[in-house]
């Protein structure tokens, strides 16, 4: 399988998180992506390359350009309010909810990093735009090889995307991955992409970012929202809104959801794909599923990653699959390369 790694992930790499009023230390970590890398390199399964140059104008179409902006500039904007702030990663004191005004941008940095922000958990590092940047590209690298031929390809980077929406960051992420594949299928002659997350939490960015359109299917296996991050979405009445109303997919499980429970989500799922007749999938692949993961609720064994792999792989579509969450640093390679070695083994021709 054709691989697009992101080498640049490491410079993003926060120092805490704010966690139910106390500082913490960050799970997600530049390791997640390394020992992934090193369980695939040592499994002999992919083609390692690197992404190709940025296509700037494709990024400003998924996001607003006012926010790619102020993600480009906000490390240089945090270090000139205080030249401590150098050794201090950024992380927003107030947001714009309910009543106030988010249509007026403020001057004051801390009020945008606020505005464009839904989380004090996501720090923002002298290197968060380079990684995330280089992220972008790799998932918007793997679409495009896939249109050229590749029958499937994997972006591995870091920091994840699916919590990240048109104008805002949040959930340990800063630009949109998975959706910027699926735009970047689209733009390429895929009249239909279906988007299928199966990380732990509802990838709520990605949600929002096509809620209104009918060309790209969103499914989403996740945790109940009642109980999990990110909460105030990801529930099955969100069906999708004007001409994209009933292209929009939730299949919110409760916490401790084995893996029986789970895969029968995943048949539920795969066949509103297959009734979309989607020309090519993206796959949000998180692990956080994971009976170990510190920070989620499900309990899928790594037996259960390769049925993953192998249901994926019998669909035998066009495949783009972009890294997400996944938490339990020890065990994410073995996961992540079940799913793909599986896939691998089911997938007609994929092996080549």
């Amino acid at each position: 399988m054709l691989i697009v790694y992101n080498n640049v992930h490491p410079r993003h790499h926060g120092r805490v998180e704010m966690f139910r009023g106390a500082l913490v230390e960050g799970v997600e970590v530049p390791a997640r992506v390394e020992r992934v890398r090193q369980e695939l390199v040592r499994r002999g399964m992919g083609r390692f390359e690197l992404p190709g140059e940025m296509d700037l104008a494709l990024l400003n179409k998924v996001h607003a350009p006012s926010f790619v902006a102020f993600l480009r500039g906000a490390w240089e904007e945090w270090v000139a309010l205080d030249p401590g702030n150098a050794g201090r990663d950024a992380l927003p004191s107030y947001w714009p909810i309910r009543a106030f005004r988010s249509d007026v941008v403020p001057d004051s940095f801390v009020a945008r990093l606020g505005q464009y922000t839904f989380d004090a958990g996501t720090p923002l590092t002298a290197g968060s735009w380079d990684a995330a940047c280089e992220g972008a590209n790799c998932a918007i690298t793997a679409a495009r090889r896939v249109l050229a031929g590749e029958p499937a390809a994997f972006a591995l980077t870091r920091p994840p995307g699916h919590h990240a929406g048109r104008d805002y960051f949040g959930g340990y992420c800063f630009l949109n991955n998975a959706a910027l594949a699926a735009q970047a299928l689209r733009d390429g002659g895929a009249q239909r992409v279906a988007i299928l997350d199966v990380d732990y939490h509802h990838g709520n960015g990605t949600q929002t970012i096509f809620y209104d359109r009918p060309d790209v299917l969103f499914v989403s296996i996740h945790a109940d929202p009642r109980t999990d991050y990110p909460y105030y979405i990801g529930y099955p009445e969100e069906t999708g809104a004007g001409l994209g109303e009933g292209f929009n997919v939730n299949l919110p499980l409760p916490r401790g959801t084995d893996g029986a429970a789970w895969c029968r989500a995943l048949e539920m799922a795969l066949q509103r794909i297959q009734a979309f007749k989607a020309d090519a999938l993206v796959v949000s692949l998180g692990v956080d599923t994971y009976e170990g993961d510190p920070i989620s609720g499900f309990r899928l064994t790594h037996d259960d990653f390769l049925r993953v792999g192998s249901r994926l792989g019998r669909l035998a579509m066009p495949t783009v699959l972009v890294f997400e969450g996944g938490y339990a640093v020890d065990d994410i390679g073995i996961n992540t390369a079940n799913v793909l070695q599986a896939y691998l083994s089911e997938g007609v021709g994929l092996a080549r």
